[in-house]
């Protein structure tokens, strides 16, 4: 079970790494979402 954990984490990793820009613009995408979700809320 942790060791299967561990090498999850190396796959994330691993993908993070081949696909960063990816991973970052879906996050700006994530932060510009919830921002907006926030200021609408309030």
């Amino acid at each position: 079970m942790h060791i299967q954990h561990i090498e999850s984490e190396r796959g994330v990793g691993l993908l993070l790494r081949l696909n960063w820009d990816r991973a970052l613009a879906a996050a700006i995408v994530f932060v510009s979402l919830s921002l907006g979700a926030w200021l609408a809320g309030l």
